[in-house]
């Protein structure tokens, strides 16, 4: 395959002086990791060590690490926190064959491989890398470089996405920010905090569209039929609609919808709880806030700017049951227990019963995780904007007692029996006031029923955390909702549904 077809990015950046530079060398050193290989052209004076140089310091987090050339001992090797770095300049030699007595392959195995000159012996380098080419651009400006940036196989995708980020900080206003990795969560998205030299700072949501997943029914993956958001589209259109009805959600910055990343405001990280777990003012605050959202009449569609508009779809039969599936391929297995075929049937029926009634309820925006982790508090704001909102792209229509139902049997912390039915009767309070019509007795039988289906969901999301992804401290928080599980499943309008957990998780009832 000729060199031109193995090129699938290429980038070109012009830069005015020596500091652009080397800001952009310290830029492309985020980009690299364990087993990357980056080749460095140019001719003599371009700048090619100097770029090396900046990486290097960048890479070893210290920049008082001299670095000097390895014109005449052909490599220099580092080693930095999280991998070894081999600097290396080919130009004294004529060939690949004369590095096979220097030990190159051992050094540059599972290292960072930083290599001048790597023209002169192609045959070492591997199909993906990163090759840039520093050219001079203006004759009355020496400083002045044109870096050109090429990505072969695998790394073409990853250029494209570092590309994808510069410019939407570019845009967004904060090119300047140093970032700092802030949190993953259970989901494929990444944040970083960005702060500007002033002290301004911003939130970077790194979430890239998500993949399809097999056909698992009516020939849908999972993520489908569940309406899980595949983009950061519903994001921006949930967050202008939330502040749109006079509540608190990140205003957006920037955003790249192909790329999936968004410049959002950070509302700081101040939250709803403590070492002693809820703070009741700032739950009762957060009920407030639902039943505020919930009393207004809310569109189904949003406008979403830069991108046309965006549907909220619904929170329909499919969907939830879909979620329950979740207790039989991830939390049986966990607990060692088998479910037979019939079973399962039985499992899906009885549920499809209890939930008829509230899937037909008129609906209304439904957040999903409306829960601690996602709750900000904002002191300096006024009633229910004091509850910053940030996770809320599944968001769908649905019932009303989801999220109330989310927030009482929050999933991360225990909410003590008397706190949850304050939240409820709050919650109530503020509803009636605005609607004299709300039938209580109809929504906390709602509330029960759809907190035992987040609850069963929710163990087989922790069980799956742990089996699948690798990530076994969501473990700690199983015993929690199996607590809340057999609060709700006391509920009558449970009863054939807790005679099924009894018969097929009886495990699930000696923890009582």
């Amino acid at each position: 395959m000729s060199e031109e077809k193995t090129v699938k990015t290429v980038w070109r950046v012009d830069v005015a002086d020596e500091a652009a530079t080397l800001a952009l060398a310290r830029d492309i050193a985020t980009l690299l990791q364990k087993g990357d290989t980056l080749t460095l052209a140019g001719d003599l004076g371009a700048g090619k060590t100097t770029f090396a140089r900046a990486i290097i310091r960048a890479l070893m987090k210290d920049p008082a690490v001299e670095a000097p050339s390895p014109t005449f001992t052909l490599m220099q090797v580092y080693e930095s926190d999280t991998a070894r770095i081999v600097h290396a300049d080919f130009y004294r030699i004529d060939s690949g064959a004369e590095l096979t007595g220097l030990g190159w392959e051992e050094e540059a195995d599972d290292a960072i491989v930083l290599i001048e000159w790597a023209e002169r012996a192609p045959e070492v380098l591997p199909a993906d890398r990163l090759d840039i080419r520093l050219s001079f651009t203006d004759g009355e400006n020496p400083e002045a470089r044109r870096l050109t940036i090429s990505g072969h196989g695998a790394f073409a995708s990853r250029l494209n996405a570092f590309k994808a980020l510069r410019e939407v900080l570019r845009r967004s206003g904060w090119s300047d920010a140093t970032r700092h990795f802030l949190m993953g969560d259970a989901s494929s998205r990444a944040y970083e905090t960005l702060e500007k030299p002033d002290g301004a700072r911003a939130i970077l949501m790194i979430s890239p569209p998500r993949p399809d997943g097999p056909p698992i029914r009516y020939g849908k993956p999972y993520s489908a039929i569940a309406r899980l958001a595949e983009n950061v589209k519903p994001f921006v259109a949930i967050a202008d609609g939330l502040r749109a009805q006079g509540l608190s959600s990140p205003e957006i910055y920037g955003a790249d919808y192909d790329a999936g990343l968004l410049v959002v405001e950070d509302l700081g990280r101040e939250g709803v709880i403590d070492e002693n777990g809820p703070i009741p003012e700032r739950y009762l605050e957060a009920a407030a806030a639902l039943a505020h959202l919930h009393a207004q009449k809310l569109p189904d569609t949003l406008p979403v700017e830069g991108a046309g508009s965006y549907q909220i779809p619904p929170y329909d039969m499919d969907a939830l049951l879909i979620e329950t599936d979740l207790l039989h391929d991830w939390y049986a297995p966990h607990v060692k227990a088998t479910v037979p075929s019939g079973a399962r049937a039985n499992f899906a029926n009885l549920w499809r019963s209890a939930l008829v009634d509230i899937a037909a309820t008129p609906p209304t925006w439904t957040l999903r995780d409306y829960h601690s982790p996602n709750l900000i508090w904002l002191p300096e704001r006024e009633g229910v904007r004091k509850i910053g909102m940030i996770d809320f792209q599944d968001c769908v229509l649905g019932h009303p007692a989801y999220d109330m139902a989310s927030l009482g049997q929050d999933a991360r912390v225990t909410v003590p029996d008397d706190l949850e039915l304050k939240l409820l009767a709050h919650y109530a309070r503020l509803r009636r006031a605005s609607d004299e019509s709300f039938d209580m007795a109809g929504f906390a039988s709602a509330y029960m029923v759809l907190a035992a289906q987040r609850a069963t969901k929710v163990l087989g999301i922790f069980a799956r955390l742990n089996q699948r992804d690798g990530k076994p401290h969501y473990l700690a928080h199983l015993p929690r909702i199996e607590a809340y599980l057999r609060k709700c499943l006391r509920h009558p309008a449970l009863a054939e549904l807790k005679s099924w957990y009894e018969a097929n998780l009886p495990g699930l009832f000696d923890k009582e």
